[in-house]
């Protein structure tokens, strides 16, 4: 480093520009009388003597008579201590800026915008971590490698991963060893797609692809806003996948996270008079609490404005479930109508019919809220 950016950088940590031309200056001569250090510094001899003593006091230096006033470099070791805690405070106050402006903190805020990727996969990986029930995921190759771990960690946990993985226009899909081990079902697609990621129906984060005009990102810590999000990636990203694995069971115990996925493999099994059992965990609308029932599956329907419809579509989704005490109503996401709105399902056995349709993997849906 040169003299002068020496000095500027001894300004930068505090000192005047007196005090770091008189430092730099000493240094380089060891000991000096105070004319001699005012002639190396360019410092005024008028000024020189009371830079001289502010840095004493700082320990930067030591003074002496001798015939005339004296002054000598200290030991560097304490400017250089005091330098360096400098250096880290920096450090630590650049990282609390970038934190605080790049990571708002979700539990005060329902949605925030930030300008950095690296910010919406860091607040990605940390939402699956917490993950309790499912995970839908839209990602490149590189950024299915830097999620790697907390997406195994999830899946074995049980944590239904829904992983849909996009490369560039005519290459060749993902491996499925790649994708082993890490979701439940895995797709893909040679198109473009922005990163999305909806968590247990409560956060989000997404980012535009990196083609796009537009570059930022957006996280969410609301069921309302996730739900927007996660119905843009059953809709426009994962229904247009192409699937390349899944864990998915075509018999008994069949586990769903998905209701309107549930309602259309069900119908056409309790159409050809199989009994169908199951156990169903969601949030009692009458109470607000947590509830659990099993029993069959005495109907489903599937309506719009009155009329069936596919239940991948919209409108209402829902299940009647005879408990053996009563019957309960079953919805899905934004359930509001219902008894129940469903958060696993799992189907636990089929029975009384020799021939019906197995239940097909992959073909999980969007949720729509209940009417």
């Amino acid at each position: 480093m040169e003299t002068d950016s020496l000095t500027e950088t001894l300004e930068d940590a505090g000192l005047s520009p007196y005090q770091a031309a008189v430092y730099v200056a000493l240094i380089e001569l060891g000991t000096a009388s105070a004319t001699d250090i005012a002639d190396a510094s360019g410092v005024p001899n008028a000024r020189v003597y009371d830079v001289i003593d502010a840095l004493a006091e700082r320990e930067y230096v030591e003074k002496y008579e001798q015939g005339s006033l004296k002054a000598r470099a200290h030991s560097p070791a304490e400017v250089l201590d005091d330098l360096r805690n400098r250096a880290d405070r920096f450090e630590t106050a650049a990282d609390e800026i970038e934190e605080r402006w790049e990571q708002p903190p979700l539990e005060r805020s329902s949605a925030s915008i930030v300008k950095q990727f690296q910010t919406v996969i860091d607040r990605a990986r940390l939402f699956i971590e917490r993950a309790e029930t499912r995970v839908y995921l839209s990602v490149t190759p590189e950024h299915l490698e830097r999620l790697r771990d907390s997406l195994r960690e999830a899946h074995e946990r049980g944590v239904v991963v829904h992983l849909l993985v996009y490369t560039e226009s005519g290459g060749d899909p993902p491996p499925t060893e790649s994708v082993a081990g890490l979701c439940r079902e895995a797709r893909y697609r040679r198109l473009p797609a922005p990163f999305v990621a909806s968590v247990d129906r409560q956060s989000a984060c997404f980012s535009h692809h990196p083609d796009a005009v537009n570059q930022y990102g957006v996280l969410v810590n609301d069921e309302e806003y996730t739900f927007v999000f996660h119905w843009f990636f059953m809709t426009c990203l994962w229904v247009h996948g192409t699937p390349i694995h899944t864990e998915r069971r075509e018999t008994p115990p069949i586990e769903y996270v998905d209701i309107r996925q549930l309602v259309r493999e069900a119908r056409p099994i309790i159409e050809s008079g199989a009994t169908m059992t199951v156990r169903i965990e969601g949030t009692d609308l009458n109470a607000g609490e947590p509830r659990t029932i099993t029993g069959t599956v005495e109907g489903v329907r599937s309506v719009v404005e009155g009329k069936e419809s596919d239940p991948q579509v919209a409108g209402q989704v829902m299940l009647d479930v005879d408990t053996g005490e009563e019957r309960v109503s079953v919805g899905g996401w934004n359930a509001v109508v219902e008894d129940l709105e469903a958060n696993r399902l799992v189907v636990t056995d089929i029975e009384g019919a020799d021939d019906y349709p197995p239940l097909r993997a992959g073909t999980a849906t969007a949720e729509e809220p209940g009417e």
